[in-house]
């Protein structure tokens, strides 16, 4: 049965996941490979069949292996699991914790961290479950990269380490992304907006690149319109979404 998240996503799978450190990380791989598409392309020059998920697996496994041996185990998150989330876009893999030490978020795969929990960052090297300690977010930004997929997001929120890993190549992300803008502009000028009102809201600094670059386009397309047509220049226009 599917359930409804905090932003209206639908999950048609939901599984509790329970064991060791191996235990846990096969079963996660297991449920991500479950829930995500397989797809075969074929080399056009050498004609070999390629088997190909959405997300890198080699990404996939030292994001939630990551999660699993840098998440807080002391009592303060007692009862809060990792969580891992797929999008229609994208897969989300949240660790309660947040990061370790004196590290920010921008010298991540950079510098040497510091461990959250040395003993089993030692036991799993010791095992050959994971290499070096310090291998995890370069092998998943390699990954990433050698699979034409846009680069891994870091974030830290509200206590937790979240690590987003997308579907979608780049330009077809920078297409999404163009689009979000231009819905969220057109829901901006619902309120008819002077120049200098979209400009400020835009961020930008230029009162007539805003205009030219962000909001003609919309009125080409019909989807934002002026005040006073007949005078497009006009020092009295404005600019609102039908």
């Amino acid at each position: 049965m599917g359930e409804i998240g905090e932003q209206g996503e639908r999950f048609l799978d939901n599984q509790r996941i329970e064991g060791n450190i191996q235990e846990m990380l096969d079963g996660a791989i297991q449920f991500v490979n479950r829930n995500m598409h397989t797809k075969t392309i074929i080399d056009p020059n050498t004609g070999k069949r390629e088997d190909r998920t959405d997300y890198p697996i080699t990404a996939l496994r030292e994001s939630i292996l990551n999660a699993l041996v840098h998440r807080d185990y002391s009592v303060h998150t007692e009862g809060m699991p990792i969580q891992i989330t797929m999008y229609e876009d994208r897969i989300e893999i949240r660790n309660p914790g947040g990061l370790y030490g004196r590290i920010k978020i921008d010298q991540l795969g950079k510098v040497q961290p510091d461990t959250r929990n040395p003993i089993i960052a030692t036991e799993l090297e010791v095992l050959k479950v994971t290499e070096n300690r310090y291998s995890g977010i370069p092998t998943i930004r390699r990954a990433m990269h050698e699979y034409g997929l846009p680069q891994p997001e870091f974030l830290e929120e509200r206590g937790s380490f979240i690590v987003k890993l997308y579907k979608c190549r780049e330009n077809t992300l920078s297409i999404q992304n163009e689009i979000s803008k231009n819905n969220e502009l057109i829901l901006f000028c619902k309120i008819p907006r002077t120049r200098n009102e979209i400009c400020e809201y835009l961020g930008l600094s230029s009162v007539t690149y805003a205009i030219q670059t962000h909001v003609m386009p919309l009125v080409e397309q019909g989807l934002i319109k002026l005040s006073i047509p007949d005078k497009p220049k006009s020092p009295k226009q404005l600019y609102y979404s039908v």
